[in-house]
Parts: C-alpha cells; sequence; structure tokens
C-alpha cells in the first residue's frame, strides 16, 4: 500500500522529501489552500443559507468565511495531522441546507433557523468530541488498501466532474456530461482561462522549483484574464460577472456586529427545539468524521505519515464547536485543499493555521483581490489535483485472477461515490473487503504444520531402546499445528484437513499456540473432532489452550462454555505448551504410567545404561568420587558462561535445559530425567556453559568433576574410555535426532 501510494504521490507531483525550507513551504502551501477554501467555503455557506431566503445568501457568504477561518486555525493548531487543511466542506453544506430546508417547510421563522443551524454546529462538535474519546478513530485503520483507493479515485472524479462545468463556463446547473455535449454553451473565454491555468501549472515545476505551480498556474489564469479583458470592457466589471469570484461582501464592521447579534438571540431558543437536533447533529458529525478520517488516511498514504485519527476527531469536534458558536459553518479534513496544499510545497500542520490567517485576512483586507479570480482558474487547478488523484495502480489486477476481486472493490467504491455518494461508497468498500477477507480465509489453510510424534519427539532426552520404539510407533499421534483465525470460513477446510488423522490415529494433537480467534462454529468443530475421537477410544490433546487471546477472549473459558472441555470426560486433555503434550503421548506409547515425582525411588548408578554391566567394585569407587546434590524446584544447577568441569547423572526427579532468547527471555529445548546424563558438551569441549540447567521437581544429581574423572582415567583407564565413548555415542544420537526433526521443520 505504502508503495501505491508514493507512485501516486510521484505521478502527482508531490514532493516527499522536498528541498525548499518549511517555512516558504508552509505559506505557499497555506496560501493555496486558501485560494480553493475559501472561495469553497462561502459557496457553501451561500448554499445553506440561502436556502431560508435570498437575503440570507449574504449571511451565508459570511457564515462561509468565519468557518474557513475557525476551523481551519482551531482544528490544525490541536490536531496533529501535518499538511491537513480543514474547512467548509460539502458534507456540512448538504445536512445544513436540507434541514434549513425542512425548517422553512413547518413554518419556522428565519431567526429561528438561523439560531437553529448554529446549535446544529455545536452540537456536532460535541458529538465528534465523544467519539474522538471513546475512540472511534482508531476504526479507520482496518479500511483497506482497494477501499482507500477506489476512494482516492472516486474523490477526484467527482472534483473533475464538478468543476467542468464551470471550467466551460457554463450556466443554468447543468451536470458535466450535459456540459460536455452542449459546445454551442461554453464561454470560451473561461475555456482559454482554465486551459492556461492547467498548463502552466503542469509545466512550470519542470522549469522551476522556487514557486510552487500551482501558484505559477493561478497567475497565469489572472494574467489571461486580464489579458482578455483588454478586448472586452465587459470584463471589467467585477460586480455580476460569472467569470470571476466577485465581491465577497464582509467587512470588519459587518463581522464583528454579526457575531454580537447571533450571541445575544441565542437564548432566544426553546429546550425542545434543542432536542430535536440531535439526530441531525449526530448524522452531520458522523459524516464529518469520515470526511476528516478519510482524507488523513489519504494524506498518510501520499507522505508517508501517520495520523492520530482520535486526537483528530477532538480538535475537529473543539473546531466545530469554535466556528458554530460564533456563527461559521462548520467543516473536517477537504481532499481538495488539502492536496492543493501539499502540491504547493506544505510540510507540517502550520499550513492549516497559515490557511485560517489567510482567509480571514482576505476576507477582510484582500476581498477586491479575491473578487478577481477567475472561477476558471481554480476549476482549472481542481481538474487537475482531481486527475492526479486517480490511482492507476488497480489496473494491474485485472493481470491476475488472484487480484481481480480486489479490483472490483475498488470500481464499486468509485460508482457509488459517483452515483450515490462518498459515505456509501466507503461503507460500500468495507462491506466488500469482509466479503474478500472471508474468501481469502476460506481458500487457504489453519494447519500450519501436521507431523507425527516420530518425526517431532518432545524435548526428553530418552534412551537409545526407547527412541527405537518411539520411531517405530510414533505415527500412532498425529501433531497439528493450527493458525490464524478459527471461524466459519474455514471450518469445512479444517475438518477436511483433520478427518482422515481422526479415523485412523490413536491420538490426535492440536496445538493453539498461533491461533488468534476461534468463532463458535469452529468451537462446534472441535467438538465433532472429540466426537469422533471418543467412538474410537482415542485420545484429543489440545495445547496452548491461552487464557487471553489477542481479541481478548478467554480460550480456556471458551472451550468449557460450548463444551468442549468436560471435568467429567478423559477424551479432551488439555496441556500447557505442545512439548508436555508430546511427551505425554511418548510415556503412553512406551506403556510408562504416570506417577507422581515424590514417588520416583532414587536410581542407582548400576541401573543407568551408561554403567550397565560395569563391575560392582568399579562402580562403587566411581560413585565415591562423585558428589550427590539435591536441588529443589526452580533452582539453578549451573547458568549460562559457568565452566563446564562438571558431568550430571539424574537419580530422580526432572531436568529442564533452558536456552537464552535475548532481552532476559529463555526457552525451554530439552528435559532430563531419571537415568539421564547432560552437561557432556561443555565438558567434552572444556567451554563454559551456553545455557541454564534448572531444577523442575525436587531433583537428586550424581556429580562428577573433571579433577575426579582424571584421576579415574589414571586408575581406570577402560572404565574413562567407556565412559567417555558412551557419552559420545549418546550425544551423537541426540544429535542426529535433532537432524531429523529439523529436516521436517523446513519441509513445512
Amino acid at each position: 500500500m505504502t508503495q501505491t501510494a508514493t507512485g501516486v504521490a510521484r505521478r502527482a507531483g508531490f514532493s516527499l522529501f522536498s528541498p525548499r525550507k518549511q517555512v516558504p513551504g508552509d505559506f505557499w502551501g497555506g496560501l493555496a489552500a486558501m485560494l480553493v477554501a475559501l472561495p469553497a467555503a462561502i459557496a457553501f455557506g451561500v448554499t445553506v443559507y440561502a436556502a431560508i431566503g435570498p437575503a440570507y445568501a449574504a449571511y451565508g457568504a459570511l457564515a462561509g468565511i468565519i468557518g474557513a477561518t475557525v476551523v481551519g486555525l482551531v482544528a490544525s493548531t490541536l490536531g496533529g495531522t501535518d499538511r491537513l487543511i480543514s474547512a467548509p466542506c460539502a458534507p456540512a453544506a448538504a445536512v445544513l441546507s436540507a434541514f434549513a430546508i425542512d425548517l422553512v417547510g413547518q413554518g419556522v421563522t428565519s431567526g429561528s433557523i438561523v439560531l437553529l443551524l448554529i446549535m446544529l454546529g455545536v452540537l456536532a462538535g460535541i458529538v465528534q468530541l465523544l467519539l474522538g474519546f471513546v475512540g472511534v478513530g482508531t476504526l479507520i485503520k482496518y479500511i483497506p488498501y482497494p477501499v482507500v483507493s477506489g476512494y482516492l479515485s472516486g474523490v477526484g472524479l467527482i472534483i473533475i466532474g464538478g468543476q467542468i462545468p464551470i471550467f466551460l463556463g457554463a450556466q443554468g446547473g447543468m451536470r458535466w456530461w450535459e456540459t460536455l455535449l452542449s459546445p454551442w454553451l461554453w464561454n470560451w473565454h473561461s475555456v482559454a482561462i482554465g486551459g492556461t491555468t492547467i498548463l502552466v501549472a503542469v509545466v512550470a515545476p519542470r522549469l522551476t522549483q522556487k514557486v510552487p505551480g500551482i501558484i505559477l498556474g493561478i497567475a497565469a489564469g489572472l494574467c489571461t484574464y486580464f489579458g482578455l479583458a483588454t478586448h472586452d470592457p465587459a470584463l471589467w466589471e467585477v460586480a455580476n460577472n460569472p467569470l470571476v469570484v466577485g465581491p465577497l461582501g464582509a467587512t470588519g464592521e459587518g463581522y464583528f456586529a454579526s457575531i454580537s447579534g447571533r450571541w445575544h438571540e441565542i437564548g432566544e431558543l426553546r429546550l425542545g427545539q434543542i432536542a430535536g437536533l440531535f439526530g441531525s447533529a449526530l448524522t452531520l458529525a458522523v459524516l464529518l468524521s469520515i470526511d476528516t478520517l478519510k482524507t488523513c488516511v489519504v494524506l498518510d498514504q501520499l507522505t508517508r505519515s501517520h495520523h492520530d485519527s482520535n486526537r483528530e476527531l477532538i480538535a475537529q469536534g473543539m473546531a466545530n464547536v469554535a466556528a458554530a458558536a460564533v456563527g461559521g459553518i462548520p467543516g473536517a479534513g477537504t481532499m481538495g485543499a488539502t492536496l492543493v496544499s501539499l502540491n504547493s510545497g506544505a510540510t507540517t500542520r502550520a499550513t492549516g493555521i497559515l490557511e485560517g490567517l489567510f482567509a480571514l485576512v482576505a476576507a477582510l483586507i484582500l476581498g477586491s483581490f479575491i473578487a478577481w479570480i477567475p472561477v476558471a482558474t481554480l476549476a482549472g487547478i481542481l481538474i487537475l489535483i482531481g486527475v492526479r488523484m486517480i490511482d492507476k495502480e488497480p489496473l494491474r489486477f485485472v493481470e491476475s485472477r488472484a487480484t481481480v476481486f480486489d479490483f472490483a472493490v475498488v470500481v464499486a467504491v468509485i460508482v457509488v461515490a459517483l452515483s450515490v455518494g462518498l459515505i456509501a461508497a466507503s461503507a460500500v468498500g468495507v462491506a466488500m473487503a469482509i466479503i474478500l477477507f472471508v474468501r481469502e480465509q476460506i481458500g487457504g489453510t489453519v494447519v500450519r504444520h501436521k507431523v507425527y510424534v516420530n518425526q517431532m519427539s518432545s524435548t526428553w532426552y530418552r534412551p537409545e531402546a526407547e527412541v527405537r520404539v518411539l520411531d517405530q510407533k510414533g505415527d500412532q499421534a498425529v501433531i497439528f499445528e493450527l493458525q490464524g483465525s478459527l471461524f466459519f470460513g474455514n471450518t469445512q477446510q479444517l475438518w477436511a484437513d483433520l478427518e482422515q488423522e481422526i479415523n485412523t490415529r490413536s491420538y490426535i494433537i492440536i496445538d493453539l499456540k498461533r491461533v488468534q480467534s476461534v468463532d463458535v462454529t469452529a468451537a462446534h468443530l472441535l467438538n465433532q473432532v472429540r466426537d469422533a475421537v471418543q467412538e474410537r477410544g482415542a485420545r484429543l490433546l489440545l495445547s496452548n489452550v491461552r487464557e487471553n487471546l489477542p481479541n481478548g477472549r478467554n480460550l480456556r473459558e471458551f472451550f468449557e462454555q460450548t463444551g468442549l472441555m468436560d471435568a467429567d470426560d478423559d477424551t479432551v486433555r488439555v496441556f500447557p505448551e505442545l512439548d508436555s503434550a508430546i511427551a505425554w503421548v511418548e510415556d503412553r506409547i512406551l506403556g510408562e504410567i504416570e506417577s507422581a515425582p515424590e514417588e520416583e525411588a532414587p536410581m542407582q548408578l548400576h541401573d543407568m545404561d551408561l554403567f550397565a554391566k560395569r563391575k560392582d567394585e568399579t562402580l562403587k569407587e566411581l560413585e565415591t568420587r562423585m558428589q550427590l546434590r539435591t536441588y529443589q524446584p526452580g533452582e539453578a544447577l549451573y547458568v549460562r558462561g559457568a565452566p563446564g568441569d562438571e558431568l550430571f547423572w539424574v537419580r530422580r526427579g526432572t531436568i529442564r535445559i533452558m536456552a537464552p532468547l535475548g532481552a532476559g527471555r529463555t526457552r525451554h529445548i530439552a528435559s532430563f530425567g531419571r537415568g539421564d546424563f547432560f552437561g557432556g558438551l561443555a565438558f567434552l569441549d572444556n567451554q563454559p556453559r551456553s545455557n541454564d540447567a534448572v531444577a523442575h521437581t525436587v531433583t537428586e544429581v550424581y556429580v562428577l568433576s573433571r579433577e575426579q574423572f582424571n584421576q579415574i582415567a589414571e586408575t581406570h583407564k577402560k572404565l574413562a574410555f567407556n565412559l567417555i565413548e558412551a557419552m559420545a555415542r549418546t550425544l551423537a544420537m541426540r544429535l542426529r535426532h535433532t537432524e531429523v526433526e529439523l529436516t521436517m521443520l523446513q519441509e513445512y
């Protein structure tokens, strides 16, 4: 996703590592963003307040200016997203104008409608604050790339479609395709101005990097307009001139008077009227939040940055409360102005603050200058941005059957965005992405490994005779290591993987260490496995049944609730780790009976395989040279780095060998019980210990030091030689068995 977004940014001319200094870049970005956001904000304000009555159109223009100023300043100051431009937007205009039209139909007075519009904006901002505080913003992280790509392209096409009639100078609110099919309605002055703007904006970056192409394009549009005005005197009129923005109708005195007047009228609202706003406020808040977070996601894609969704929602909520409180139109992070600022060199969130300041300055001081900006110039800039927003990477998805559905998701998002709206497009995209995820899960397998006990033994080091038995009979037990999510979409495939082994093996081991989640359908499948195993008198062993899965579920408790684990049924046994489950099966195959550690009888030297067939006198002398030590559970026999000058034989109890993993962590790699010896490698090569030996139960060991061994070697050379030979043979057997296991694991 990052590479694709970087490609989009490169095609769009966005400089991710701009050589400009941050201040000039933010300055140009804020200025360019204002030139796009302010006229749009004025238009949105007029759209909303004109629904009350024609006399309120100028009132709406002022509301748009206030919204662009306050939202830009507050959202960028409190938010943490670099380059994000916040201003009045289309969702706000749509909801507020529909609300105003409905109130007009109900016969509500104009003054009350204005006040209710203010309160609606305030409540929507409060809802956004709550959404941010409860963490709803983090959900945006789960929007997949095809949805983002479709949304990006859909917004680009919507921008292009909305600007084509303006670019061509068509009047009467015609749609873009109607305008294209009616060239006799085009205003060729408008076409010339917009065409020059686009041409200069595209070519200028190839000639100079000192001034952004967007700014040069706007300057070229102005020059073209005034050049045409030399041949058409009518173009020197700013009032009622459809080719330019026109007078804003805002003065400093009128600005402050309007704010003061609105605050005096707030108290006239009734509590019932305010309570009736909550439904519309919730709708508006959700739309503004989605619009903002979608823009943040696209911005992350283009700049390889990372935004804080919840912080941004809180900032947007504060901005909308402030803007509405002073009579402005609420807003959101806007795609068009944000991309214009990015393309003009913006690098930090100071861009948004500058955009708000520029909007205020432009409205109060430079109103006459903004009035002369050709609307075709702004349309040309937005068309250029819209073209660059279209993501062409998904076209590659058509080349492979594996990604055709992903391409369908992109197309569906675009189609719905163009025909219904961006919010509906997001919902459709997420729904299709969920289907895509389910399809991928169904197509794969959750079985990571399938091996038999004679291919993967436990960490217990067993005598050579027992190893031969396990090699012959170990295929009675099969081990399934599962991974991922066990849910309704892959249970049938899992049953197909398990079915044959269930019907033939005496022991079925299922390891759940890498399982992320389990749903009720998967739990029901495991119940079926238990029933099938029970009918044959076999056993089902579950290992790593964790009490805290990544999704927060207690897996052990869940299995108990679904009936899989029953205290009265010994068909299912649960083990804390896979190794203990394998060891339990090995004991069953070898015919051993479980006994508590305290019931073990200490083993004498002559009972151990290593000393079998030795003379009693020799063993007695050997025993006199050994130390007899006792260790409590958890006590270390030796630690990593200790001298390797002692050999150990276990009389009773259990020893665990723990290998270091770094950062203070260790891993259990081997176990030794009665009759086993350990510590031979370091003893043979005279190197420090490479791991830790820890008593797992109360343990007694014989310990032979190197000094005593050397003395034995002087008087009993054959015993010393045979001892070394037996140790070497045992170590070689263990190494060979480990090599086989590693080879088997590499095949999976």
